[in-house]
């Protein structure tokens, strides 16, 4: 090979090897920053997801960085040494982009985990339950993330429309109950299918989202509402979100009977007859889209029944100057904590009977970290409530038993599944454990 050729070889190779050799250092950098990720949530027992999440197959994962490219939160999904991973998993919240964009099917979406079950209606493809003509969309299924509630319920009522006997006979063609983003987006198809229908709510609209504490960010993203169309939000306050609704509700002419509470549902000559606290109905089908929060979940202690014990916040300024115990793990618990003790005034202590808020967001525990940090609340891990006072609280922190002068106490420890009430009406429920 003449000198002209080696020249003009060095020429092409030259920057060849030099983009190589950055590319590979910047990969070794990704690495390692995944890598530190991942060690981290182990460190800090936060293995386990909260909801709806992503088990990835090592034999069939190509290593292509299109499931963690599609995930809205970052740095949830990486990979390492050429296969995906679950690396920060408490802060998945159960979105399914990863499972859309894989190329090669390598990902299953599941509920719960070997340590921990979640308790899960039986439903089909089409969300019908074992009971045929009884529906279950939203919340109660498993579905949490606002988005994903309200195309189910969209796409629920598509196929209730389809049943037998729709449009015929004396009775409804569908009772809806719940107006959460899953009931809201039903009722809206109902009307644009023109059903003949009734919406049915014990409390407001919005669901569970009408009881987040005033100013929280809502995390959504663009969703079709039938006779609405796209609502382009990505990030937005529960305000901002319940009066955008309130407008589409006036928009499109609905009518949803608020403060009316199912009490039954049994079988009837045309489907079912629902009955509640006012009324009885006739019905094809049933849509229950209903939360899974159900009952608060209580402390049973002395003194619970005390007025200054709540179940949920709705607005941190009423706790100005005032000493505040607030009870539970998980994120309602830690924002309520947050909240509390951003106002003036505030002394909060925050009581958790586990090693760790492995169930709530890594921006919540960076919240209660940063208020600790400051002064601002009092955490006390692997602590319960043995007592409410007038004016105290007696809490077993590990050891030892702590008198704590108290004002208010906000038990935030979650909600039982209304189980007992599916049960009866007949419908199964599975309890997984990283199962789909």
């Amino acid at each position: 090979m003449s000198s002209r050729d080696l020249l003009i070889l060095a020429f092409y190779v030259a920057p060849a090897l030099t983009v190589l050799v950055v590319y590979l250092r910047l990969r070794g950098r990704g690495q390692r920053r995944l890598v530190a990720i991942r060690d981290a949530a182990i460190k800090a027992g936060l293995t386990e997801p909260a909801s709806l999440h992503p088990v990835i197959n090592p034999n069939r994962c190509i290593g292509c960085n299109m499931c963690a490219n599609a995930c809205p939160e970052k740095f949830v999904i990486g990979v390492i040494g050429g296969k995906s991973e679950l690396i920060d998993p408490s802060r998945c919240i159960g979105h399914g982009a990863c499972k859309a964009a894989c190329p090669v099917e390598a990902i299953t979406l599941v509920f719960g985990t070997a340590k921990r079950g979640v308790d899960i209606p039986v439903v089909s493809p089409s969300f019908e339950t074992n009971i045929p003509g009884i529906f279950i969309a939203g919340e109660l299924g498993g579905m949490g993330l606002i988005r994903n509630a309200v195309t189910q319920g969209r796409q629920a009522v598509e196929a209730i429309s389809k049943l037998k006997g729709i449009g015929r006979g004396k009775g409804l063609d569908l009772v809806i109950v719940g107006v959460g983003p899953s009931g809201f987006a039903a009722s809206l198809k109902a009307k644009e299918q023109g059903l003949r229908f009734v919406t049915l709510e014990q409390d407001t609209l919005g669901g569970t989202v009408a009881h987040y504490p005033r100013g929280k960010v809502v995390m959504t993203a663009p969703m079709l509402l039938p006779l609405i169309g796209t609502a382009k939000f990505k990030e937005t306050t529960k305000e901002a979100l319940l009066e955008f609704w309130q407008a589409a509700e006036q928009k499109a002419g609905l009518e949803i009977n608020y403060q009316e509470r199912v009490e039954e549902i049994v079988p009837g000559e045309a489907g079912f007859i629902v009955r509640t606290t006012r009324n009885s109905y006739e019905t094809r089908a049933v849509l229950l889209a209903i939360g899974r929060r159900g009952t608060p979940r209580t402390l049973d202690v002395p003194g619970e029944h005390l007025s200054k014990v709540v179940y949920r916040l709705v607005d941190s300024e009423q706790y100005c100057g005032k000493r505040v115990l607030v009870v539970g793990g998980g994120d309602s618990a830690l924002e309520a904590a947050a909240a509390i003790a951003a106002e003036q005034g505030t002394e909060v202590t925050l009581s958790y009977r586990g090693e760790g808020f492995t169930r709530a967001k890594e921006k919540n525990r960076q919240k209660i970290a940063d208020g600790e940090a400051a002064g601002r609340i009092r955490v006390l891990m692997e602590s319960s409530v043995e007592a409410i006072t007038e004016h105290g609280v007696r809490i077993r922190h590990k050891e030892n038993v702590t008198e704590l002068p108290n004002d208010a106490v906000i038990v935030a420890a979650g909600g039982i599944l209304p189980t007992p009430f599916l049960k009866k009406i007949g419908i199964e429920v599975e309890t997984k454990y990283g199962t789909s």
